[in-house]
């Protein structure tokens, strides 16, 4: 489990139901809630995310097209 910190308690806790998001400038993070209080904490991770490779397109034969 992520480690992150409550503002609310002002402690380091254990994010639970954490989940990972990408932020609208492409960066990681982690939102979850605090075990304690059940504050909504949220973490940045490092480095922006990867995008999923680009599926390679399968080249069609071509058929000359006829003219008139």
């Amino acid at each position: 489990m992520p480690e992150g910190y409550c503002v609310k308690c002002k402690a380091k806790k254990e994010i639970v139901n954490a989940v990972e998001e990408v932020m609208k400038n492409g960066r990681k993070a982690i939102k979850g809630k605090c075990p304690t209080c059940g504050t909504v904490m949220f973490k940045i991770l490092g480095g922006k995310a990867v995008p999923p490779a680009p599926a390679t397109p399968t080249p069609t034969p071509e058929t000359p097209t006829p003219t008139v």
